[in-house]
This record gives structure tokens, C-alpha cells and sequence, in this order.
């Protein structure tokens, strides 16, 4: 078959030939693979720059995707640390971390969709208790994964969600996604009174939106939940203790490990009807894998998905 193959950290991914992929019975379940988004975590991971990266080369990348099974199923797979990747032309899958998908879908929506969707819709059901009325902050929202939870925190019943950007074009056209208000992270205290933070960005300005916020809320005894999600600013954060001790503030983080496979695999399909019925908003360009060498580090706001 033909593959993505990475050989080195330093270099990207090249299309060649590479041995057929063997399952292992039950747990070992040949695909076909259809479609797998380039996701930021499938080149944090392939990279070994990830937490919950195990890398070794040579390997094929790839977290996630849409596969057809032998028996002629449509499912999405997210694949654990173990399994071979999803850029090739066929893959093993663990079958228990799948989910069968509806036969109408159109597998690079889907494929483009998950891993970003997932990532507010995983936090927001199983990482806090959310309820309908309460209000969002979400810090790097014009990213892919940022534009998709405006539109999942108003999916939920959020009252109001405020986005938070560095590119005050981009961010103007959240409006039109649901985003009720949008901010600078200058202007950030704007958004003090709301219960719940969305951060995809982390490092020093999530450290340094805090203690504005939380000097500026109405009352800092209203509780603030802070749930860490992405860092596109950096990996560690220099929070301020009095931002612990002078309002209650609760910072959690959301992401494999805090939340169970079992508990992620629960949540795809109601996300995956989300997006096949249109209530998120996809970004999605197909590409051939054959130019995944080209595309590996390509900027744009379309989630590339490879088609083999």
C-alpha cells in the first residue's frame, strides 16, 4: 500500500510504499481508510512534542479519520498511542474506539470536524458541569478548534460566549458564528463576569488576562471555571498566586488522560450528528496524501484533510 511515512523528527512526512498493515483479530480490525484531518495534535504528536506522544520512527502520522470496515461500515476511529496511523491507504483500528458512522456522511466533514470539535465539546460535558445560561469566555478563538466552540458552547445553552482573539478582522467575522461579543486580550476584563474560560492559548497571556478579569468580576466570589485546553502561547503558564487566592478561581485541564477513552468515545456520535446535521460549521479542503510532504506545514484556516 502507499503511506505517509516519517523517518525523522526534523523532516516531514514522505509518500512511498509500505508493508500492508496485519490485523489481529478482534482487536485488530483492517480499514480502509477514506479520510484523516491534518490536526495540530497529529504533528505535536508525530513530532514527540506532545505529552502524550511515544514515538519511534519510522511511522506513519495520524490520530484520527473516516474508515470503511469489511464488512462495508462507515466509521470514525481515534487511535490510541499503539496503533498505526491513519495516513495510509489502510490502517488497524481497535474497533472499541470507533464509532459507526451514519452511511450519507461525507467522511472529510467528519474527519475535518472531530479532533477541534472535540476538544470544547469534551471539556464542557465531561470535564465541568455546564449549564445552560452560563457564560464563556474562549481564548484563541479564531482558530479552527476556537471558531467550533463558539458554536458548541451556544449548541449547550450558553447564555452568552465572548471571543478572544489577537486579529481583530478574524475576530469580527465570529459574529456571525454566535459569538455575542468579541475582545482583544487587551481588553480581556470586558469579559470579567463570566463563569467559564475556554483556553487554547495558555503561556504568558493567559497568565496575563487573569488578574484583570478577576480584578474587574462583580463578585469574585462567583465561581470561575478555567479549563485548559490548547497552548498555542506556550507550554507553561506563570499564574499569579493571587490569582488563586484573591477569587474563585478553579483551573482544570481538558485532554487525553483527564478524560477517559471510554468517556471520549461515548461523546463522538452525538458530535458527529452535530456535524452532519450542519449545527457546527466545518472548514474543511481535501487534499490528496500523495502531497502530504507539501502540505505538512502549510498555513491556512481550512483544516486539511487527506484523502489517499
Amino acid at each position: 500500500m502507499r503511506a505517509a511515512v516519517i523517518t525523522d523528527v526534523a523532516t516531514p512526512p514522505v509518500y512511498r510504499d509500505h508493508p500492508d498493515p496485519a490485523g489481529n483479530g478482534r482487536d485488530g480490525m483492517v480499514v480502509d481508510v477514506l479520510a484523516a484531518g491534518l490536526h495540530h495534535l497529529t504533528r505535536a504528536k508525530a513530532q514527540g512534542l506532545h505529552y502524550s506522544s511515544k514515538t519511534g520512527y519510522p511511522l506513519i502520522p495520524g490520530v484520527d479519520g473516516v474508515v470503511r470496515d469489511s464488512e462495508g461500515n462507515l466509521r470514525y476511529v481515534a487511535q490510541d498511542d499503539t496503533s498505526p496511523g491513519t495516513f495510509a491507504e489502510r490502517t488497524v483500528i481497535d474497533p472499541r474506539r470507533s464509532v459507526v458512522l451514519p452511511d450519507d456522511v461525507d467522511p472529510v466533514q467528519i474527519a475535518a470536524a472531530m479532533n477541534p470539535g472535540m476538544s470544547s465539546w469534551i471539556a464542557l460535558r465531561r470535564r465541568i458541569r455546564f449549564q445552560p445560561g452560563q457564560r464563556v469566555l474562549i481564548l484563541g478563538a479564531t482558530g479552527n478548534a476556537g471558531r467550533m466552540a463558539i458554536q458548541i458552547a451556544k449548541l449547550f445553552g450558553a447564555a452568552q460566549v465572548i471571543a478572544a482573539g489577537r486579529d481583530e478582522t478574524r475576530l469580527k467575522a465570529l459574529t456571525a458564528l454566535g459569538a455575542d461579543e468579541t475582545v482583544t486580550f487587551d481588553e480581556v476584563n470586558r469579559a470579567a463576569d463570566v463563569d467559564v474560560v475556554l483556553d487554547y492559548v495558555w503561556g504568558d497571556p493567559a497568565a496575563d488576562a487573569m488578574i484583570p478579569m478577576l480584578t474587574a468580576r462583580a463578585d469574585r466570589g462567583t465561581p470561575l471555571t478555567w479549563i485548559q485546553i490548547g497552548s498555542m502561547a506556550g507550554q507553561t503558564a506563570p499564574i499569579p498566586a493571587a490569582a488563586l487566592r484573591a477569587a474563585r478561581l478553579e483551573i482544570v485541564g481538558s485532554g487525553i488522560g483527564s478524560v477517559s477513552a471510554r468517556d471520549i468515545i461515548a461523546e463522538l456520535p452525538d458530535l458527529a450528528r452535530a456535524v452532519t446535521d450542519g449545527a457546527i460549521e466545518v472548514r474543511a479542503r481535501a487534499v490528496p496524501l500523495a502531497e502530504v510532504s507539501r502540505m505538512w506545514n502549510a498555513e491556512t484556516d481550512d483544516r486539511i484533510v487527506f484523502v489517499p
